[in-house]
């Protein structure tokens, strides 16, 4: 259960980085709107890292975490914001998710 937390956690992170991304196009109120948007997620992403750390090692569950949050942040960035998709970019992408992937396995 905690995994699957921790992955909802990364996936509001994602969210948080999006909602700036939009905030950062928007003027007004819609700017307000994602800006409160941004907080919501950062809260619910906080409080979710912080009940999982309880039971995960620290260090995997933040690696994981942060992980998650930038290869989400990049894929958001290609396909919403249309960030370019460098083979290079993408390679590198791919090794951060071996990465995470390679930290659950070890991980108790």
């Amino acid at each position: 259960m905690n995994w699957i937390l921790l992955v909802i956690a990364g996936i509001f992170e994602v969210s948080f980085a999006a909602c700036l991304g939009k905030a950062k196009e928007a003027t007004g109120l819609e700017a307000i709107y994602w800006y409160l948007g941004f907080l919501i997620c950062l809260t619910v992403s906080m409080l979710l890292l912080v009940k999982v750390t309880q039971e995960l090692p620290i260090g995997t569950a933040y690696a994981v975490w942060t992980g998650i949050g930038a290869v989400g942040s990049v894929i958001v960035g290609i396909l919403i914001f249309k960030e370019p998709a460098t083979f290079w970019r993408l390679f590198f992408i791919s090794t951060l998710i071996a990465s995470i992937v390679g930290l659950k396995i070890v991980s108790h």
